[in-house]
C-alpha cells in the first residue's frame, strides 16, 4: 500500500496528538520522510494540509543565586575553574569563550570583544577585575605553550579560510592564538595540519556537572546558566535591561 499525503498528515498528527512527542522530534519525522519521497522514490509531497504541529514547550531557564555560584566555583580548579569564573563573570557563550583570541582581551580597559557572535555579531563585554590577575598569570602560561610549540614546528593556530588567505603570517602570531589552548597537539581534519586547537567543551561541562554535585546544587544547572546568572544578577543590582542585552549579545 503506497502512502500518500493523508496518511503521512495523519501519522505526523499521531506523533503530536496521541504521541506527544516535541517539537523537534515531529519536525525530523517530518524531515525523513521528505527525504524518502524525494531522494528514494523520487516525486514530491503535497500540502500536508490540517497537519497538527506538536507544540514546543517554552522552560524558565535555570538561574542560580549568587550562593550557588560561588559553591559551584569553590569546587572546581586550575583551568576549568578560571574558564567558569570567566563565563559567570562575562555572560560569554560557551563556544564564545572558547573561540576567545589573545588579542580579543584588554587588560587596560578590562574588556573583552566577541567576534562573530550569535548572528555573525561583534559585541564588547566587561573584564571582571577580580579574575584580571588570575587570567594574567594564565596568559603567561599560554604564552610559554605557545613559544614551545613554535620551536618544535608548531604553534600555527586555525583562522578561517579568507583570514588565512589574506594573512598567511597570522596563523603564528600571539595575538591570534586561544586564550584557553587544548592541552596537546592535534590534527586538524580540515587541513590536515597538526596544531593546537582550544579546549574542547566536555571536560568543561563534566567539571560543571561534578562541582555543582559536590557543592549540593539540585537545579538542572550547566555552563550555559551562568550566562543567565550573569544577566540576573546585573539586574539585580541596578543594571538597566537595555545594557545587560547589549552585554549579551541580544
Amino acid at each position: 500500500m503506497e502512502m500518500g499525503e493523508t496518511e503521512i498528515n495523519a501519522f505526523l498528527t499521531h506523533l503530536a496528538v496521541e504521541g506527544k512527542v516535541s517539537a523537534s522530534t515531529q519536525t525530523q519525522a517530518l524531515c525523513a520522510i521528505l527525504f524518502l519521497y524525494r531522494a528514494v522514490l523520487g516525486r514530491e509531497v503535497g500540502e500536508l494540509e490540517g497537519l497538527v504541529r506538536a507544540k514546543r514547550r517554552r522552560r524558565l531557564p535555570v538561574v542560580l543565586t549568587m550562593e550557588e555560584d560561588k559553591r559551584i566555583l569553590a569546587h572546581v580548579e586550575g583551568v576549568e575553574r578560571l574558564f567558569l569564573s570567566l563565563l559567570y563573570g562575562t555572560g560569554l557563550r560557551l563556544t564564545e569563550a572558547l573561540r576567545l583570541r589573545i588579542k580579543d582581551v584588554d587588560l587596560i580597559y578590562d574588556q573583552i570583544t566577541i567576534r562573530d557572535g550569535k548572528g555573525g555579531k561583534d559585541r564588547v563585554t566587561m573584564l571582571p577585575v577580580s579574575l584580571k590577575a588570575e587570567l594574567m598569570e594564565h596568559l603567561k602560561g599560554v604564552k610559554r605553550l605557545h613559544e614551545d610549540d613554535l620551536r618544535q614546528g608548531y604553534g600555527r593556530v586555525f583562522l578561517p579560510h579568507a583570514l588565512a588567505r589574506k594573512y598567511p603570517r597570522a596563523a603564528g602570531e600571539w595575538g591570534w592564538q586561544y586564550v584557553f589552548p587544548a592541552p596537546q597537539i592535534s590534527r586538524d581534519p580540515r587541513t590536515g595540519e597538526h596544531r593546537r586547537h582550544h579546549l574542547h567543551e566536555r571536560p568543561l561541562q563534566r567539571a560543571f556537572h561534578d562541582a555543582a554535585r559536590k557543592a549540593g546544587v539540585t537545579k538542572a544547572a550547566t555552563c550555559h546558566t551562568l550566562r543567565h546568572s550573569f544577566a540576573t544578577h546585573l539586574l539585580m543590582n541596578g543594571y538597566d535591561i537595555r545594557t545587560v542585552q547589549e552585554l549579551l549579545g541580544h
